[in-house]
């Protein structure tokens, strides 16, 4: 009986003491997205984000805040489950630009105008605030 009670005890050590080395602490980084300017995009981008997983289908982003003045993403992921450059990677996915990296072809495309790059024409259009939501627009 001794044996037992030694051996779970051994065995409950072992797995504290293997879960305490692999999770490592949540991080938070800040994306620069700069064709995201308006609250379709901020959707659009947070509709992607919420669903989105690290590379082995783990939830991998814990909370993020997108501030559209500065055109930023500002996210809480877990180190050991993604990386900084696979988030980025997935936001150029969802076709936006992500700090040094740019938006896929293909999904760049259905974008709507005021989500494209300003030099290409996007952004702000007259008459139309980006600012602003859709349902709060007169």
């Amino acid at each position: 009986m001794k044996h037992v009670i030694f051996i779970a005890i051994i065995i409950a050590f072992a797995v504290k003491l293997n879960a305490q080395v692999t999770q490592q602490k949540p991080v938070w980084a800040v994306i620069s997205v700069p064709q995201m300017k308006c609250w379709e995009c901020k959707e659009r981008l947070t509709k992607f984000l919420i669903k989105e997983t690290g590379p082995n289908d783990e939830a991998a982003i814990l909370q993020f805040t997108i501030n559209l003045f500065n055109a930023t993403v500002r996210i809480q992921y877990i180190p050991d489950r993604t990386t900084l450059d696979y988030i980025r990677t997935e936001i150029a996915n969802a076709g936006y630009d992500a700090d040094s990296i740019k938006a896929t072809e293909d999904s760049y495309k259905v974008l709507p105008p005021a989500c494209k790059r300003k030099d290409e024409g996007g952004g702000p259009q007259k008459g139309k605030p980006c600012n602003v939501p859709t349902d709060q627009r007169r």
